[in-house]
């Protein structure tokens, strides 16, 4: 069990969504808590007046001085984190064939890379106390892909994949680990986080023009709430065995549920083929 109030919370992405909405909760539950973003005056008002156990910092996880820079300032004033929460990130929509490099490479930069590099500042303290949680905020993307969201879906498989290797490495330690996947919450996603490369192929109009319209349309409409998700993730540092997937959300769980069931179905139609290829005994 680790939410307790003498718990060192670590936020990223901080400024808007699920991020802020999470801040707010830790904090109001009088967590230690240290909430970030590029911009740290979009965040000041989360710790004005609570100083003495909130700090605002600013932090580009892409930048590997930003994130030094704050483990340091985390650890100068309330120790090791007990949780830390890569959120930060964003979402890009397009098509396979029109993805602009680009923005694939600054999309990695910010999902994968910047997660990694921020993880890896912060483990050695986790690792010293032998005790620690890590929360990745993923999505629904990162088990299920769809038209449109390909990039986006590799970012968010690229972590999960990773996370499990690190609950291999980090449980013997005491570090828990978990990926957070949303399906559609009610937040400016669509309009504050998510890039777009406009299909102009008229072969990808019905799939990937009609998932971009959909979402558009969808945005301020999503059926999630964000304060009940950011409930639901505290709820789970409090638990003695947190769970290594958290899905979020009605749309969300009945989606990944009917693709993990499809895909283990698929896998047994062909079981006689996948152990036929072994030497024989």
């Amino acid at each position: 069990m680790i939410a307790e109030k003498s718990s060192v919370w670590f936020i990223t992405g901080c400024s808007s969504g699920l991020g802020r909405e999470l801040a707010q909760q830790a904090i109001a539950r009088g967590f230690s808590v240290v909430v970030t973003a590029r911009d740290v005056r979009k965040i000041q008002d989360l710790v004005t007046g609570k100083e003495a156990h909130t700090l605002a910092l600013p932090l580009d996880v892409t930048d590997s001085n930003d994130i030094e820079r704050a483990v340091k300032a985390t650890l100068e004033k309330f120790g090791a984190p007990d949780v830390l929460v890569n959120n930060a990130g964003y979402g890009y929509q397009c098509s396979v064939e029109e993805g602009d490099e680009d923005e694939i490479r600054a999309l990695f930069d910010a999902n994968v890379f910047g997660l990694f590099a921020m993880t890896r500042a912060v483990l050695p303290a986790m690792r010293q106390a032998r005790k620690g949680h890590i929360i990745n905020i993923t999505s629904v993307a990162g088990l299920v892909g769809s038209a449109g969201g390909g990039y986006y879906a590799a970012s968010k498989h690229a972590v999960e994949g990773w996370a499990d290797a690190l609950v291999a490495e980090g449980a013997p330690l005491g570090i828990h680990v978990t990926c957070v996947e949303p399906g559609p919450f009610r937040t400016d996603w669509a309009g504050r986080s998510l890039h777009q490369t406009v299909t102009h192929i008229a072969d990808y109009v019905d799939t990937v023009g009609a998932r971009m319209d959909a979402t558009a349309g969808y945005s301020g409409k999503q059926p999630g709430d964000p304060a009940r998700a950011a409930q639901a993730m505290i709820a789970i540092t409090e638990d003695a065995h947190p769970p290594r997937h958290l899905v979020l959300g009605a749309v969300g769980f009945n989606v990944v549920t009917a693709k993990l069931n499809a895909r283990l179905q698929e896998i047994n139609a062909r079981k006689i083929t996948a152990l036929d290829t072994d030497f024989p005994h």
